[in-house]
């Protein structure tokens, strides 16, 4: 069998089930509420476009496994560079993430922004700049 037809046939939420006590909406915020801050308003955001794009009925499966591996990364205790190491160690977590997301960034659409923003609002308050955030997305899907 072909990797083409193995990815078919790949059901990604079975794939992640082993992790499940990481991978879950509540590991999630619960990580992201102690680094969002460490990350910055970009990458904390790029974390839950993610996030939100892998929830989304309307993504493939491809890119399911594109965002499970660099959500899984970023979650999961393991680290090639443990995160308790100050700036170096969310390094490897930061370059994974913008991995993703310019992999998966053609299957963000506006509601999946729309839950990522108020998560942001949530952890930054009202003041971060989703504006900036937005339009240097789409100024680097450009280049």
């Amino acid at each position: 069998m072909n990797y083409k037809d193995k990815l078919a046939k790949l059901d990604p939420a079975k794939a992640i089930k082993g992790s499940q006590k990481y991978f879950s909406e509540n590991k999630f915020g619960a990580k992201m509420f102690k680094y969002s801050k460490i990350l910055g308003t970009k990458l904390a955001y790029y974390s839950f476009l993610l996030f939100y794009t892998f929830k989304s009925q309307n993504t493939p499966k491809s890119a399911k496994l594109t965002i499970a591996g660099a959500l899984g990364y970023l979650i999961l205790p393991v680290d090639l560079i443990p995160d308790f190491i100050p700036l170096v160690g969310i390094t490897d977590d930061s370059a994974v993430i913008v991995y993703a997301i310019y992999q998966i960034i053609s299957h963000i659409d506006e509601p999946i922004k729309q839950k990522a923003d108020e998560k942001m609002k949530k952890y930054f308050g009202e003041d971060y700049d989703k504006k900036d955030i937005d339009r240097d997305l789409v100024i680097d899907q450009k280049e």
